[in-house]
């Protein structure tokens, strides 16, 4: 059996119990009055993983964490703050993974159980532009979007169909977008230059990691106000990586546009790409998938070091090789910073967030270094020390870092869809 929410238990192959300590994370929004109780759920699914989190719907507060990885083979769940784990035989179906899920949550959820499941799509295309409930309707028309991100999109929408079928009819589903937080940028910012002919609605710089961005400037609205409304560059740098440069809060510009392979070099993925190299890598006889895989998968940090895309594996590096790597990679950042620079017209303050972002004093050292002749002064002791904000008081943009939690996002997102 698993223990009631306020620890987490999940029983281990030995047959021990380990529990976790509960969640202390900030919430967005728990002075907003509302009427709802119960839990909220929220899924983000990947090709190969399922993130999870589990929220009081009054108050936002995190009861439960954790995440399915090896989807794609030997499926194992882990819980956030516990050592127990949960396996299942290689070639179980989706379906199955969500049911576990679920009866996992609802034994976390307390007597008025799950009240809404929230999920992360990537993509909204031009039409999704805030959440939303799904209904059959919204469900297929999301389906129809999958030639605009046939990587991704299927794999966020497999648990939203798998819910469907498992949970009970009365169950609300609501989509939260990464594009949507930058339907605010101005025309000039989405427009990719094409013919109209060819690009019509579809075609256009959509940029992502919205949900994340969210959640960030409405951070910054309850520790630094006093910047939260001004220019600010936010450096979302994980295994996918970007910027987005943001005024009162709002989006301006952001590096990647219409798909997620655009602007920072990545992990895997290229990043901005002259297109005369892809003409030239079909002229040599490789085909659409050859060089999908090339681009998403084979290139960014691991294609040019050649070790790994682990940032804190080539930071263990001493070769010349995954030096180069992390070279090209601030080097990037940076020369975007500028351009985001140019759009906002100044910089007042530049925010460090995701994995690299929030674990890296070397990686924001370096970005730093690069961006000292804007003024950018990093305290080397409240860098490495991982402090809320590292910059000198002599510095003319204030630097922060800030942790993300697209879950507490989507979570927020969901209840404010069902309040309405």
């Amino acid at each position: 059996m698993l223990i009631a929410r306020g620890g987490i238990a999940y029983p281990t192959g030995s047959g021990k119990r380990c529990v976790a300590a509960p969640f202390h994370q900030p919430s967005l929004s728990n002075r907003i009055e509302t009427d709802l109780v119960g839990s909220v759920l929220t899924l983000n699914a990947g090709s190969s993983s399922l993130k999870f989190a589990l929220f009081d719907a009054g108050t936002l507060a995190p009861v439960l964490r954790g995440a399915i990885t090896g989807i794609d083979g030997d499926a194992t769940l882990a819980i956030a703050g516990s050592a127990a784990t949960r396996c299942w035989a290689r070639g179980v179906g989706f379906g199955t993974l969500v049911t576990d899920l679920l009866a996992l949550a609802h034994d976390h959820a307390g007597p008025d159980g799950i009240v809404a499941v929230g999920h992360r799509i990537v993509q909204g295309g031009p039409d999704h532009i805030a959440p939303g409930r799904v209904t059959p309707d919204v469900l297929a028309a999301l389906d129809t979007l999958i030639t605009l991100d046939p990587l991704h999109l299927p794999h966020n929408l497999a648990p939203v169909h798998a819910v469907a079928a498992a949970a009970s009819p009365t169950m609300a589903q609501v989509v939260c977008f990464d594009t949507q937080f930058h339907q605010t940028m101005p025309a000039v910012a989405r427009t990719v230059a094409l013919p109209v002919a060819i690009t019509g609605r579809t075609i256009r710089r959509y940029g992502f990691h919205g949900i994340s961005y969210d959640y960030v400037a409405r951070r910054l609205k309850q520790i630094a106000p006093e910047i939260a409304d001004a220019r600010v560059i936010v450096a979302h740098l994980g295994a996918g990586a970007s910027l987005c440069a943001m005024h009162r809060g709002a989006s301006v510009a952001t590096t990647m546009g219409f798909s997620t392979l655009d602007g920072l070099i990545m992990a895997t993925r290229c990043g901005s790409l002259d297109p005369g190299v892809i003409l030239h890598l079909m002229r040599e006889g490789r085909d659409v998938g050859e060089i999908e895989d090339i681009l998403y998968r084979r290139s960014g940090l691991i294609g040019v070091s050649g070790i790994s895309g682990d940032m804190q594996v080539l930071l263990a590096s001493d070769t010349d090789e995954a030096r180069a790597a992390i070279e090209l990679f601030t080097y990037r950042i940076a020369a975007e910073i500028g351009a985001l620079g140019s759009a906002l017209g100044g910089i007042d303050a530049l925010v460090f967030t995701a994995g690299i972002g929030e674990h890296s004093p070397a990686i924001r050292a370096m970005v730093g270094a690069r961006l000292a002749w804007l003024g950018v002064r990093i305290d080397a002791a409240l860098n490495g020390a991982g402090q809320d904000r590292i910059s000198q008081p002599a510095s003319a943009i204030d630097v922060r870092v800030i942790a993300t939690d697209e879950e507490a996002m989507i979570a927020h997102h969901v209840r404010a869809v069902i309040d309405a």
